[in-house]
This record gives structure tokens, C-alpha cells and sequence, in this order.
């Protein structure tokens, strides 16, 4: 149920992020947090949510024998869906 949750949740934010692209460009994804203070604060928000997130992300895989790194990189370039696909991948494979 897990595997499922996480399935549709990365089709719907890569659609959502596909639409968003397509309608914006992607510098205009990267501007609009420049465009108002909310806008900012949300983005503020996501930076420090994804912090703890690439922490978590650290010690679960050093916890489980695993590089990290990939991930974290993953998070850096994509934001959410690092986190999402290293949840979905996590438990896939045994061993480093």
C-alpha cells in the first residue's frame, strides 16, 4: 500500500511539476518566490522542510549500510522527488 501511496503521489506532483514548467518555464518557477513575501515564506518553508528531510535522508542510510550522497544530490536538483523516490527505492534493494 506504501509502494502505491508513493507511486501516485510522484505522478501527480511530476504532473503538477510538467504543467508548471510547461506554463512558466523553468525560471519562471525559480523566480516567483522573488514575486511576494508569502511566496518567499512557502519557499523558506520548503528549503528549511527539505533540510531535515535530507537529514533524516543521512542518517536512514547510513542506518541501512546505503550512500546517502546520491540522495541528497537528488534533493539539492529536484527537490521532492529525491525524498519521494528514495522512500519508494529504500527497501528495494538489499545491501549497499
Amino acid at each position: 500500500m506504501k509502494q502505491v501511496i508513493l507511486i501516485g503521489t510522484l505522478a501527480g506532483f511530476g504532473a503538477l511539476t510538467a504543467a508548471a514548467v510547461w506554463q512558466h518555464g523553468f525560471l519562471g518557477i525559480l523566480a516567483s518566490p522573488l514575486q511576494s513575501l508569502a511566496a518567499g515564506q512557502i519557499f523558506v518553508d520548503l528549503v528549511i522542510a527539505l533540510t531535515l528531510v535530507m537529514v533524516w535522508i543521512w542518517n536512514d542510510a547510513r542506518a541501512r549500510g546505503r550512500v546517502a550522497w546520491p540522495w541528497i544530490v537528488a534533493t539539492l536538483a529536484v527537490g521532492s522527488f529525491g525524498p519521494l523516490l528514495y522512500l519508494l527505492l529504500r527497501d528495494a534493494k538489499s545491501g549497499p
